[in-house]
C-alpha cells in the first residue's frame, strides 16, 4: 500500500515542463495571480518550484486526484502533501466525508470541488489548472446508477479525453490485476470487473497514449476490503471461517510494499506482493489477532 503511494509520488516528481522565462518575473509584466487565473499553457508559473522542499514548499505539481475519498486515495493525497504538491480533490459525497483530507497538506494546498462522473463541465473545471491527473475511481460491485462500464470505461474515457484536451502533462490511471479482453469459454464466463477494467485501459490509451497505467493486486491496510473482509463479524458470527479447501490452494499476493522505482514513459505497471502465499496462514493470523481460535488462547 505504501509502495503504491510512493510510486505515484515518484512518478509526479519526474521533471515536469518548467520553462518560465525570467521576463515574466520582471517589473511591468503580469503578476502570478494574473497568469494563474487566465487560461494557461502547461509551462507557466504553476510548474515553478518554490521553497526548500517538503510539506511547506511547492513542488511545482498541481494534481487532481479523482477518487481521493476511497481506500487508496487518502494515502495518495497524503504522499502528495508531503512532497509539497497542491492537490485538487473532486468529490461527489457529502463534504464532511472528505474533511479529513484537508490536514494532509499545508494551509491552502488541499482544494475541493464537487463533480459528477457523467458531467464533463465539472471534470474539466477540476483539472483546469492541473499539470497532473490521477484517476483512482473504481467500483467492486455494480449499482442501479453505475455499472462497471459506466465507472471503469465511460468515466475513465471521459477523464482521459478531458485531460488530453486540457494538455495535462501526466495522467496516472489505476486499473486492476488481470485486466484484459474477455476470455469466454464454454463453461465459464469472464469476470465483468476485469473485462471492464481492460476496456477502460484501452479507452484511456486511445485518448492519452502516454498515460501511466497501474495494475495493483489485492491491497491491504487500515479500513481495507481485504483483511476486513475475512475478519468481519458476519464471517465469524457462528465461530466459522468458510474458506474453499481451507484456503490451502488459494494463492494470494497482496500489495503492501512495492518498488518505488517508476518509469516516466508510458508503461503498464503490474504491482504484486513480493511473495505469493496461500490464504490459510493469513486466515490463522486473523484468528490469532481476534483470539477466536483455542490454540491462541494462551499466546
Amino acid at each position: 500500500m505504501a509502495g503504491l503511494c510512493r510510486q505515484a509520488a515518484c512518478a509526479l516528481q519526474a521533471p515536469l515542463t518548467a520553462t518560465t522565462p525570467k521576463a515574466l518575473l520582471s517589473r511591468g509584466q503580469p503578476c502570478c495571480s494574473t497568469l494563474l487565473t487566465s487560461r494557461r499553457n502547461k509551462s507557466d508559473l504553476t510548474a515553478y518550484k518554490r521553497g526548500r522542499g517538503g510539506r511547506s514548499s511547492f513542488s511545482g505539481i498541481v494534481a487532481t486526484v479523482f477518487g481521493a475519498s476511497g481506500f487508496l486515495g487518502r494515502y495518495v493525497v497524503n504522499q502528495l502533501g508531503k512532497i509539497g504538491a497542491q492537490v485538487v480533490i473532486p468529490y461527489r459525497c457529502p463534504e464532511y466525508d472528505v474533511d479529513h483530507l484537508k490536514l494532509m497538506g499545508d494551509l491552502g494546498q488541499i482544494l475541493f470541488t464537487p463533480f459528477y462522473l457523467r458531467d464533463e463541465a465539472s471534470i474539466r473545471k477540476a483539472m483546469k489548472y492541473s499539470n497532473v491527473v490521477i484517476n483512482l475511481v473504481g467500483r467492486e460491485w455494480e449499482t442501479k446508477n453505475f455499472t462497471f462500464d459506466d465507472v471503469h470505461v465511460a468515466g475513465a474515457e471521459l477523464i482521459a479525453r478531458v485531460a488530453a484536451e486540457q494538455r495535462v502533462e501526466k495522467l496516472i490511471h489505476l486499473s486492476a490485476i488481470n485486466a484484459s479482453d474477455p476470455q469466454y469459454t464454454l463453461w465459464n464466463k469472464a469476470s465483468q470487473f476485469t473485462v471492464s477494467k481492460g476496456k477502460g485501459e484501452q479507452a484511456v490509451r486511445d485518448h492519452f497514449p502516454e498515460a501511466v497505467i497501474m495494475r495493483p493486486s489485492d491491497m491491504w491496510g487500515d479500513e481495507d476490503r481485504y483483511l476486513n473482509y475475512y475478519a468481519s463479524h458476519y464471517r465469524r458470527h457462528f465461530n466459522s471461517f468458510p474458506l474453499w479447501q481451507k484456503g490451502e490452494n488459494t494463492i494470494k499476493q497482496p500489495v503492501d510494499e512495492a518498488s518505488s522505482d517508476i518509469l516516466t514513459g508510458c508503461p503498464t505497471l503490474e504491482d504484486l506482493g513480493v511473495k505469493p502465499a496461500p490464504l490459510e496462514p493469513a486466515a490463522r493470523y486473523l484468528l490469532k489477532v481476534h483470539r477466536d481460535s483455542p490454540e491462541y488462547e494462551d499466546s
